[in-house]
């Protein structure tokens, strides 16, 4: 077989030249060319211009063999996940083959694939490397190769320009959208016939552009407490206290600017509204990674585990008075052994009415306020809410598994012979 990984938001000649170069390799080997295309949600975490249904024809109709539907990965997990998962189905399924375009040398792409390959981590790829994603397909490629013993061969054509810049699949769109939808020449000429007459009957239909639930998002973000966000994936505690402070939202922009003051870049930001919008836990997310962990297809440094590891050792680092920088680079150049606590006890503060209306057991949401103090909250009947009385270097560990988007905690109200005490669990 001969993969292709893709959106295809619409095909247009660029996508059509990854297709004439597998069928091209299909044509010596007779093997098929296969399409994997992302279905619910793009590579990027964005909602799709064009349905998946469309898309898959226009692929076919550029001469692809077959599709096979990527789903469920992009508005739970980051790049650094999907890709070894997407390579991992390809190798399993007989791909053989890959074809993809980059605008820098072959070279160049293997050696610095092979600098990420050797450190086993996909994450934190440099803005500055061009087709960052090539490069991260060729690292995992080489890191697969120790699982499968072997790997696919990969075939990198030029990006194809028209007037001396690239066709962008962004610029496609929204230059239908400024055109009233209809597809203006300049884009008709980067476009094949085929997706032409199709993305023309899919806009009449009213299909084309897909189109976020803003209404469910906007219903989450206005309505949900601290602590009930904390439980969605990919917020961490900046982004929830920014939502929270910026209330209340009824228009997209407002989403955005939310994410922006809490420090989320445009990737970042798509992931987190779609986790939103699908009502995505921490703990969905983590299920999913063990899940393909247990298939021996997440690096070991992208473990749920590992990132508990790190999230200790850092924490006990920076007691020691090393900055967090420093010491994740230590933990990952050296990847010492670390016993991390999967629970530990917190004090409370609470007035005599409240401890009356607690008892033993009950669930606490735990949550960082307005002033970026660990909390609790308690709910029976009334909202009972206490910080959390902590070591320091219990709190920043707490602190960097609030913050690493995807560890699920929890806590529940422990009755002891002192008064009442929070049991946080770690994952």
């Amino acid at each position: 077989m001969i993969g292709i990984s893709a959106d295809f938001d619409p095909v247009h000649l660029g996508h059509v030249r990854l297709i004439d170069k597998g069928r091209e390799i299909a044509d010596e080997t007779g093997d098929e060319v296969v399409i994997y295309l992302n279905r619910d949600f793009s590579a990027n975490h964005a909602p799709f211009f064009v349905p998946y249904e469309a898309r898959k024809e226009m692929a076919l109709e550029a001469g692809a063999d077959r599709v096979v539907p990527i789903e469920g990965l992009h508005y739970r997990l980051t790049l650094a996940y999907t890709v070894p998962i997407r390579i991992a189905m390809m190798i399993e399924d007989g791909v053989v083959d890959y074809v993809d375009a980059a605008n820098v040398s072959p070279d160049l792409i293997i050696k610095k694939a092979r600098e990420f390959a050797s450190r086993g981590v996909f994450s934190g790829i440099p803005r500055e490397l061009p087709n960052r994603n090539v490069i991260r397909w060729f690292a995992v490629n080489e890191f697969l190769y120790s699982k499968y013993r072997r790997k696919m061969k990969f075939h990198i054509i030029p990006e194809l320009t028209v007037d001396g810049s690239k066709i962008s699949g962004r610029e496609i769109r929204q230059e239908i959208i400024d055109n009233n939808m209809e597809i203006p020449p300049s884009v008709q000429r980067v476009l094949p016939e085929s997706t032409i007459r199709i993305l023309e009957r899919e806009i009449e239909k009213g299909n084309v552009p897909g189109r976020r639930n803003l209404a469910a998002i906007m219903e989450r973000m206005n309505n949900l407490s601290r602590g009930e966000l904390m439980k969605i994936a990919y917020l961490n505690a900046d982004a929830i206290n920014s939502i929270v402070r910026n209330r209340k939202y009824y228009r997209e922009g407002q989403i955005w600017a939310a994410f922006r003051k809490a420090g989320y870049g445009p990737v970042l930001t798509r992931l987190a509204m779609s986790s939103i919008e699908m009502n995505v836990r921490r703990e969905e997310v983590r299920d999913l990674i063990e899940h393909y962990t247990r298939k021996g297809w997440i690096p070991p440094d992208q473990r749920v585990g590992n990132l508990i590891d790190r999230a200790w050792f850092v924490s006990e680092k920076v007691i020691e008075g090393m900055s967090s920088v420093r010491a994740n680079e230590m933990f990952l150049r050296g990847r010492p052994e670390v016993n991390a606590p999967s629970s530990f006890e917190a004090g409370l503060s609470l007035r005599k009415h409240e401890v009356r209306s607690i008892r033993d057991g009950m669930d606490a949401h735990i949550y960082v306020d307005q002033n970026d103090i660990l909390s609790c909250q308690i709910r029976n009947g009334i909202k009972i809410k206490s910080p959390l009385h902590l070591s320091a270097q219990m709190a920043t560990y707490l602190r960097l598994v609030i913050d690493s988007h995807i560890i699920p905690f929890h806590a529940t109200i422990r009755k002891r012979k002192k008064g009442f005490r929070a049991l946080v669990k770690i994952n």
